[in-house]
């Protein structure tokens, strides 16, 4: 379930998609949230991102570049692409970050990926789980497209495309809790209550913008 979201448009607010993800961080840790553990794409690895994950006290999981410069030996920087990595990961010192685990993972089409965890005893099964569960957000972007419509608005106004997002997302959540209590995917949901949800909360596409 979505808890929080931030809109893209640099060139109005000069804000990057970093910058976003560390927003959203911080306001996560200010509302209390506890993860037990933070996964992300390796676009938001970046130090500083790494860091204030780290300062929160949380553990992460992410993927890294393969240019990404680790040493197993102090003062031997090599890219992380180049280690022999075992099933069972190796720790290694990340580049101006410190020690982390790197797990090498290689698909049917030769295509190699390295993982990275702060949690230095995680196991490979482990990360297997926790990737698996990191993909769900693909799955969640690929469902709020399929059944909200969240790409359909057409709409000239900023503002209008920011209600529509908004309301999307706040259907897609609504829509995940009733789908939630029938123990049922949302296509399942769908497909049974499809004209008994829209009846009774359509209402929602009529609340008035928002400020």
């Amino acid at each position: 379930m979505p808890c929080d979201y931030r809109l893209y448009n640099k060139d109005q607010d000069g804000l990057s998609k970093n910058d976003h993800f560390r927003h959203l961080l911080e306001t996560a840790h200010q509302r209390g949230f506890q993860p037990s553990l933070v996964a992300f794409d390796r676009w938001y690895g970046s130090l500083e991102n790494l860091k204030l994950v780290r300062d929160f006290g949380w553990e992460w999981l992410t993927r890294l570049k393969s240019n990404r410069q680790v040493s197993v030996q102090a003062g031997q920087q090599q890219a992380v692409s180049t280690l022999d990595i075992p099933p069972s990961g190796l720790v290694v010192h990340l580049r101006s970050y410190g020690f982390v685990r790197v797990f090498r993972t290689v698909d049917p089409h030769g295509n190699a990926e390295h993982w990275a965890t702060s949690r230095l005893d995680m196991t490979d099964t482990q990360r297997q789980l926790l990737a698996a569960r990191a993909w769900l957000v693909e799955v969640y972007h690929r469902a709020l497209r399929q059944f909200t419509g969240i790409e359909r608005g057409q709409f000239r106004l900023e503002r209008s495309q920011r209600n529509h997002i908004g309301l999307a997302l706040r259907a897609y959540v609504r829509l995940g809790l009733h789908r939630w209590r029938a123990r049922v995917s949302i296509f399942k949901f769908l497909t049974a209550n499809s004209t008994s949800f829209v009846q009774r909360f359509g209402i929602i596409w009529l609340i008035p913008p928002i400020a």
